[in-house]
């Protein structure tokens, strides 16, 4: 297991900041696609299923203020900082497995 912090601004406000904590990197991008999920089902409360391709979860990514990883290094026992790019690359790899 690799600890991992998930770091999110959804808004220019500073109360729009949060974060989460997960297990793995799957754990966590797993995560992000449930955070588009909720999204999706607030902007869409009365859609029965919602569905969506992996461009507009990238879309979403981009139009959040802030967005990173902070990745539990266990060499050098501190945490490395991953951008908005690495986790849509990791996003892919995940549901390309799926």
């Amino acid at each position: 297991m690799t600890p991992i912090k998930l770091l999110v601004q959804s808004t220019q406000r500073l109360e729009g900041r949060t974060y989460a904590e997960y297990e793995s990197v799957n754990e966590c991008m797993e995560g992000i696609c449930k955070m588009y999920e909720e999204h999706l089902k607030r902007m869409n409360p009365l859609s029965q299923s919602i569905t969506y391709g992996v461009s507009q979860l990238f879309e979403f990514i981009d139009r959040l203020v802030e967005l990173s990883c902070l990745v539990f290094q266990e060499d050098t026992q501190t945490y490395k900082s991953y951008s908005r790019e690495w986790v849509k690359e990791r996003i892919y790899m995940l549901l390309s497995q799926q």
